[in-house]
């Protein structure tokens, strides 16, 4: 197992805590994502788990739906990707993306790991739950938007900042950065 393969696991851990616990009638409850519900995030998260790889050809079949079993689709679409990183071939197949040149490995760590950290946080907000993150996740992800600067504002991506304190929680500093109330 990879480096990279060991750190989805622990982030897609995160993420399975906060699915599996979501009331089957809270799936709907609106998420700190402007028109977005618990289950668009992670509608949004499973599409991405297809997504990524397939910018390198890389196919990802997932079966199950968002709209009427969200935590068999969320177990199918982590279990594909897990089984992906852990396939070198297919983990490691390239193409030229919007940074320059990158493997599906490493986009799942970036991107992927980005998405995966900070929507964990929106569906546990959503649906009333823990919203406590890792906090050597929250400083790897924080230094990452930090280094995106106004890319973090393209169109899609996050809204505006909200102000928090400076000696505020790193925590609530990453969230405040990409737009969300902590």
């Amino acid at each position: 197992m990879t480096r990279i393969s060991e750190r989805y696991r622990t982030l897609a851990d995160e993420m399975t805590r906060r699915v599996a616990a979501v009331p089957a009638d809270r799936w709907d409850d609106p998420s700190p994502c402007e028109g977005w519900s618990a289950r668009d995030v992670l509608g949004h998260v499973i599409g991405n788990h297809r997504e990524l790889p397939g910018q390198a050809g890389v196919t990802v079949d997932l079966n199950r739906s968002v709209s009427d079993e969200p935590v068999a689709a969320w177990l199918e679409a982590r279990d594909a990707m897990q089984d992906l990183l852990e396939d070198p071939s297919r983990a490691g197949a390239e193409y030229e993306g919007a940074f320059g040149r990158a493997s599906v490995q490493q986009t799942v760590d970036q991107f992927g790991g980005f998405d995966l950290l900070v929507h964990a946080w929106d569906i546990a907000r959503a649906t009333g739950q823990d919203e406590t993150l890792p906090s050597s996740e929250v400083s790897t992800v924080h230094a990452m938007a930090l280094r995106l600067g106004e890319a973090l504002r393209l169109d899609g991506v996050c809204g505006p900042a909200v102000p928090v304190p400076e000696d505020a929680p790193e925590q609530e500093r990453l969230l405040g950065l990409l737009g969300r109330r902590p």
